[in-house]
């Protein structure tokens, strides 16, 4: 199983039956975020000024982000984080999990919704939490109780947990505005350079708004 901020983003995204905590297209948004944030604090990709930028095109040794940055390198013209968002959201989830399964941490389960509708899941392959997914909660509680220096991949997953509204539900026992707080304050004060924390930060915040967008779409075309 790799260690990649995506693989951590997506196990906390799905409780041990396999069902999500994150709607969609936020968990797709999320993952791709996790990707490129990933990608940046290998130092390989960048943003100047608006744009994503190659800085070293050497393969992480990751096989999912590679294949991002390889699209990120083959494409002729400079992007907004924006738009790799959707590109990297259409393919992403899909290796993600199925190499979960093939690590033997889910196990993919096929039923029906109302014995009709085919409907695949991705449970815990124990039934219980994945071990991985307990050490990765453990890093983000600590660093919520903590007032240190915060590792900058941890700093960026409470981010994007933050971003796709998932912080609340994996820290219910805390005060809402509280967490946000903290959050917040660890994605200002734990970052090396003022110009990573700033890039980060804009792609959290772009995973936010668009997840915003999409819930209140959702919401007035079922309305």
């Amino acid at each position: 199983m790799s260690d990649g901020l995506a693989d951590h983003f997506l196990l906390l995204a799905l409780d041990d039956e396999g069902n999500h905590l994150v709607g969609d297209p936020a968990l797709d948004y999320g993952l791709a975020g996790a990707v490129l944030l990933d990608l940046m604090l290998a130092g390989r990709i960048d943003l100047a000024g608006e744009q994503v930028v190659v800085t070293d095109a050497t393969p992480t040794g990751d096989p999912v982000a590679d294949a991002a940055l390889d699209r990120v390198v083959l494409e002729k013209k400079p992007r907004k984080p924006d738009a790799w968002i959707q590109p990297l959201a259409d393919w992403l989830r899909g290796r993600l999990l199925d190499r979960q399964v093939e690590a033997g941490v889910l196990r993919r389960e096929q039923d029906r919704v109302l014995w009709v509708f085919p409907r695949t899941r991705y449970a815990s392959a124990t039934g219980t939490e994945p071990a991985a997914e307990t050490a990765v909660r453990r890093d983000l509680a600590a660093a919520l109780d903590g007032d240190g220096p915060v590792p900058a991949r941890t700093a960026a997953l409470l981010g994007l947990v933050q971003a796709v509204d998932l912080a609340r539900k994996l820290f219910p026992g805390r005060d809402k505005k509280e967490l946000k707080a903290r959050i917040d304050a660890i994605g200002k004060d734990n970052w090396a350079a003022d110009a990573v924390q700033q890039a980060v930060a804009r792609i959290q915040a772009l995973i936010a708004s668009m997840t915003a967008v999409s819930v209140a779409t959702t919401v007035i075309t079922t309305s």
